[in-house]
C-alpha cells in the first residue's frame, strides 16, 4: 500500500501533467490517504469546474465516478484522530521558519507517519519538502 496526498489523487480523474505515471502508480498498488484528502479532492473537481475547465456534465460525471470509486473502496481512508493531531502540533513546534506547511499538508504527513507509511507520493513542493520533518520520505516520481 502507498500513500497519496491529493495532488496525485486528482491525476486519477484528469490528465494533468505527469497522470500516467500516478495511473501505474496506483494499478500496482493499494491507495491510502488521510480522510481530508476527500474534502481536497472535491474541492479540486470543484476549482477545475468553476475555472470553466469542466462542463457541469463533465464535473458531475467526475463527482459519480469519486463516489463509486469510494464506495468501491479504491481507497483506503487513514483516520486523523489525537495521535495525528499530537503530531502535528509536535512537527510545528520544532520546524524551522525556512519551511513552508499548511496546515491540510500537516495532516497528510502526520497521518501517513501515524500510519506507519514511511513515503509519501505528492506532487506538491512544499509537502515533499517537509516529510523529512515528519520522519518521512517524500517521492515525486513526476519529477524522476
Amino acid at each position: 500500500m502507498i500513500y497519496f496526498d491529493t495532488s496525485y489523487l486528482v491525476r486519477l480523474y484528469f490528465e494533468d501533467e505527469g497522470f500516467t505515471v500516478v495511473r501505474e502508480l496506483a494499478t500496482a498498488n493499494q491507495i491510502a490517504c488521510a480522510v481530508h484528502g476527500q474534502a481536497e479532492i472535491l474541492s479540486a473537481f470543484h476549482r477545475k469546474f468553476r475555472e470553466d475547465l469542466l462542463t457541469p456534465k463533465a464535473y458531475q460525471a467526475r463527482l459519480d465516478q469519486f463516489e463509486a470509486d469510494r464506495e468501491a473502496g479504491a481507497f483506503h481512508w487513514l483516520p486523523a484522530g489525537l495521535e495525528v493531531l499530537e503530531r502535528v502540533r509536535t512537527a510545528y513546534a520544532g520546524l524551522p521558519k525556512t519551511v513552508y506547511l499548511r496546515g491540510a499538508d500537516a495532516l497528510h504527513l502526520a497521518t501517513a507517519a501515524a500510519h506507519g507509511f514511511k513515503v509519501v507520493y505528492s506532487n506538491d513542493a512544499h509537502l515533499l519538502a517537509a516529510a523529512p520533518h515528519f520522519k518521512l520520505k517524500g517521492r515525486n516520481p513526476l519529477a524522476d
